[in-house]
């Protein structure tokens, strides 16, 4: 059985690892978005595979038998594309979905349907954290306005910071809980807007508003309707065992 498991979360290199040791043929798949992304374990592509056409000569030409996605929670194109692929082609197909974080005691969150609505609840002149990554930063050019945005990406940036204030704050996950704390403190961060991504690895800066009051706009997931999903690693591999 050669599985392609599409990686971009923290599960997809637990599942790789564990997929290997049983002796499974396994190739991973990245988007690319990271310019030195955390190794896999397994033989693994990175960048897209050139829209529809490319992921279904990519699939004949490595001989795949299923797929296991364990992309970003956010991915919702990604997965929408691949489960109608792997249907029209007979594929087994696993969606791996964490679950998402739980809103509690002491915490201030606000839930909002997407980046555009932020401008809606935070205040002006406010310091704002966007724990949202690069890919979406341009829209938030209303919020922009009378604001300080610092925009957190893993990688340094190619691009100049394009609001009048703030800034690129570089780091990678996992954080410590009380580098957060500090880091949050310095910037003088009022609000967080933050993707409802799940997991414990990005879950510290959540820890941290709490400890310090501050706000969190939450970006809720996009509905995915993609096949069978699961929420844990040993779902999926038992899943691929049962192939």
């Amino acid at each position: 059985m050669r599985v392609l498991l599409l990686a971009g979360s923290g599960e997809a290199r637990t599942i790789a690892r564990e997929l290997s040791e049983r002796g499974v043929d396994v190739i991973a798949s990245l988007a690319g978005v990271v310019k030195e992304p955390l190794a896999i374990g397994v033989p693994t592509r990175i960048g897209g595979f050139g829209g529809h056409a490319g992921f279904v000569a990519f699939l004949e030409a490595e001989g795949i038998e299923s797929v296991v996605d364990a992309t970003h929670p956010f991915a919702a194109h990604i997965s929408a594309r691949t489960h109608a692929v792997c249907t029209t082609r007979g594929l087994p197909y696993l969606r791996v979905e964490r679950p998402g974080w739980v809103e509690g005691p002491g915490d201030r969150w606000v839930w909002i349907r997407g980046e555009s609505a932020a401008v809606e609840h935070i205040p002006p002149a406010a310091v704002v954290l966007l724990a949202t990554g690069r890919q979406t930063l341009d829209q938030y050019a209303a919020l922009a306005v009378g604001r300080t945005l610092y925009c957190r990406q893993i990688d340094p940036s190619e691009r100049l910071f394009p609001f009048s204030k703030g800034g690129f704050v570089i780091g990678r996950p996992p954080f410590a809980m009380a580098d957060e704390i500090d880091l949050f403190v310095k910037l003088g961060v009022d609000w967080i807007i933050a993707k409802d991504a799940g997991g414990a690895e990005s879950r510290a800066k959540l820890d941290a508003a709490r400890e310090l009051g501050i706000g969190v706009l939450m970006i809720r997931r996009p509905v995915v309707d993609a096949g069978p999903k699961v929420e844990t690693v040993a779902e999926a591999v038992d899943w691929v065992a049962r192939l």
